[in-house]
């Protein structure tokens, strides 16, 4: 078993590990045992009640934070003629097609997210082994294939993530910055957890929500009530 610091265990003692916190007092009480001294992630991470190995459970999607990740995302978008003044107006960091792929295959991955055009991606395709590792392939599912470079880009830059279920079934977030207010971080928290429960798998059975926790970069994991975060969204 691996040894904790002091530090770590001075924050564990002030918080109850086997209590179940509402959201709000959660997010507030990762707020309060930060004490660090650079802007830490507050992170979510939820087990779901789903299978992955069937297609038809292994949950994928979107989700647009009403604050923003708190972070500078880098976008670059694969695209040629018009699309690429719109990619450009948009505020994407790198447009390129035949240019761009080659930087890339010699190495180049300075970015976050990666767009492109239906038309690109028998271009993008040929760079999976490289892209796909880093989790920076152009998928229609996360919006990241799309004509609408434009608004893909604005979207991604205004606080659009994918979040996708873990071998595990378990689902990793960030919903924000500790600099955030509770307040803040408490909407981030509610849109995520509404578009989860929103996008259930029919056929996921049973209990859906196992667990949710919530912890900053450095800090110890808070467990939120499922109950609680169920009034949270109005369901």
């Amino acid at each position: 078993m691996a040894k904790r610091g002091k530090r770590y265990k001075e924050l564990m003692e002030k918080f109850d590990r086997t209590k179940l916190y509402d959201p709000k007092s959660a997010l507030a009480l990762i707020k309060e045992l930060s004490n660090v001294k650079f802007d830490e992630t507050v992170e979510l991470h939820a087990k779901l009640g789903v299978n992955p190995k069937h297609a038809d459970q292994n949950l994928r999607g979107t989700v647009v934070l009403p604050h923003g990740t708190g972070r500078t995302v880098r976008v670059v978008v694969f695209a040629k003629g018009e699309k690429v003044k719109e990619a450009e107006a948009a505020g994407a960091d790198f447009v390129g097609a035949e240019d761009l792929a080659e930087k890339i295959e010699g190495g180049w991955l300075d970015f976050d997210v990666a767009v492109a055009t239906p038309d690109m991606m028998s271009l993008v395709g040929k760079l999976g082994r490289v892209l796909g590792p880093q989790g920076l392939m152009p998928n229609p599912k996360a919006g990241t294939v799309t004509f609408e470079v434009g608004k893909a880009v604005e979207e991604i830059k205004a606080g659009k993530i994918e979040y996708r279920v873990d071998k595990a079934g378990i689902i990793h977030l960030p919903i924000g910055k500790i600099s955030f207010s509770t307040e803040a971080l408490l909407d981030n928290f509610k849109e995520v957890m509404d578009t989860l429960v929103r996008e259930k798998p029919a056929a996921a059975k049973g209990k859906y929500l196992r667990s949710v926790v919530i912890s900053s970069t450095m800090g110890p994991g808070i467990k939120v009530d499922d109950a609680e975060i169920m009034t949270l969204i109005g369901r």
